[in-house]
């Protein structure tokens, strides 16, 4: 990786070797299709998605990309996931084996629902 920090998820891709960023393209483009509403930028110097509030991060490591859905996206598909390791908020895809993208999509969805509901709820109680 550069010295200075990515400005973009693109960036952040170019940095990688051409195997890398493949995978990472097509992460970006699962998480894209999963929340077409959501928005990129850089945050905590990973490519991250936010859609009323942050949505999911993910970043390319030595072995493993890492997928970061905040604690609730963890949780709610803690059984498909058991195959991988995985920490409160964090799980790591290793990348000798394919990128479980249908679960990554599945995921994302979840986290856009509960951002959305999260959202509406706050909206709800403002309006007083």
């Amino acid at each position: 990786m550069k010295e200075d920090a990515p400005k973009s998820i693109d960036e952040y891709i170019a940095g990688f070797p051409q195997d890398i960023r493949e995978t990472l393209e097509t992460i970006r483009a699962t998480i894209r299709a999963a929340a077409p509403d959501a928005e990129e930028k850089i945050s905590y110097q990973m490519p991250t998605f936010t859609l009323k509030g942050n949505l999911v991060h993910f970043a390319a490591y030595k072995n493993h990309i890492g997928f970061y859905p905040t604690p609730s996206g963890i949780e709610q598909f803690r059984q498909d996931l058991s195959v991988y390791d995985c920490a409160k908020g964090t799980v790591r895809f290793p990348l000798n084996k394919p990128v479980p993208l249908v679960l990554i999509s599945r995921i994302v969805k979840f986290r856009v629902e509960e951002n959305l509901v999260k959202a509406a709820a706050k909206g709800g109680k403002e309006k007083r």
